[in-house]
């Protein structure tokens, strides 16, 4: 079997996680995410972001809680608020739109389309996206916001009704702290909730070029959540309202999606073993390792970077007939067509990478 870098979610699960399942196996639970695991689960992760008053939900991917939760956030005639490149935009096969609920794109202002970065990064040049390709920028959402409240109009008009994010971006960039508090500085001026999707958090919170924490995070969302299927669970992620939910009956919504785990206490088993001794973040810390490993091999060896991503996800350009070569011993995923002959593509280091995993990939680059 060839290796593959195509994502961080071909593995199963950590092997804490998997001791757990089995020595929970035969006890008997009760249901829907109504047991002691699950319980003991949220408090645990209440504690660590620092929100003992939040409301926590387990469900089991992340289209389908990107889904939940917008509905949640959304009146019927609302629509969600994202960048052009965000993830709900593009790459989720139209399921917020499929639940009644527009994704109303914002692009960059034309002043951040200024990229700069590829002085930084050997390899890259000054023609490829800098440090805030994927993200919604604090001018670019409030631009959006008057010019929207200012068309005589907007009655006629999808309102916006909650602005959504993802930390790391599609691109694996990062918020700054100052960028995230401009943007809920916002939210919070036009009443809008904020809405950070993190099915890839702990790559995030785990970067050496970050200076975001999870409580940084609790403190300036009104709802984010913590992926697990992409971070060493089987699969699961973690819905925190940090202030509560903003509805008395989040079950039944919940229940509607067809998202309500009978067998709930496996997600809270899973989320109860991560947030142990700090494990959640100790694997996250080792897919940065591997991916700043993977960097450092690719420039070493000549690759133009796309984007000097600081977290798991790597984009480089190929040439197609070395990507021909590269596909017979390795698995990718396909990104972009930069030109007729070359390819970009993405690799993405997990939670169970290891070096000998990236000396490996790196025979065949």
């Amino acid at each position: 079997m060839k290796i593959s870098f195509a994502s961080d979610y071909t593995r199963g699960a950590h092997p804490d996680i998997l001791r757990a399942l089995n020595s929970n196996n035969m006890n008997q639970m009760e249901g829907y995410g109504t047991d002691e695991i699950c319980d003991r689960a949220k408090e645990k992760i209440k504690k660590v972001c620092g929100c003992p008053d939040a409301d926590v939900f387990f469900l089991t991917g992340g289209t389908q809680t990107n889904q939940i939760v917008i509905d949640i956030l959304l009146k019927p005639y609302q629509g969600v608020v994202a960048a052009a490149t965000g993830h709900i935009a593009v790459h989720e096969a139209g399921a917020i739109e499929f639940s009644g609920h527009k994704v109303l794109t914002v692009s960059p202002l034309p002043k951040e389309q200024d990229y700069s970065l590829g002085g930084d990064v050997p390899g890259n040049d000054n023609q490829l996206p800098g440090d805030d390709a994927g993200k919604l920028s604090a001018g670019a959402l409030e631009k959006y916001l008057e010019d929207f409240y200012g068309d005589g109009n907007h009655e006629h008009m999808v309102f916006p009704g909650a602005v959504y994010i993802s930390h790391p971006t599609e691109y694996g960039t990062l918020y700054t702290k100052k960028e995230l508090t401009d943007i809920s500085e916002i939210c919070r001026k036009w009443k809008l909730p904020l809405f950070l999707d993190g099915a890839r958090l702990g790559y995030g919170l785990m970067s050496s070029r970050t200076d975001v924490t999870i409580k940084d995070i609790a403190r300036l969302t009104d709802v984010f959540y913590i992926g697990g299927t992409k971070v060493g669970a089987l699969f699961g992620e973690a819905v925190v309202f940090p202030r509560k939910a903003p509805t008395d009956h989040p079950v039944p919504v919940i229940k509607q999606h067809g998202a309500l785990l009978a067998k709930g206490w496996l997600l809270g088993l899973m989320f109860d073993t991560l947030f142990t001794d700090d494990l959640y973040f100790k694997i996250s810390k080792n897919a940065i390792d591997m991916a700043e490993l993977l960097k450092r091999g690719l420039i070493e060896k000549g690759y133009r970077l796309f984007l000097n991503s600081p977290t798991n996800q790597q984009f480089i350009i190929v040439d197609n007939e070395k990507l021909r070569d590269l596909s017979e011993h390795a698995g990718y995923s396909f990104w972009e067509k930069i030109d007729d002959d070359h390819t970009v593509i993405r690799l993405a280091t997990d939670w169970a990478t290891t070096r000998e995993d990236v000396e490996e990939l790196m025979k065949y680059l």
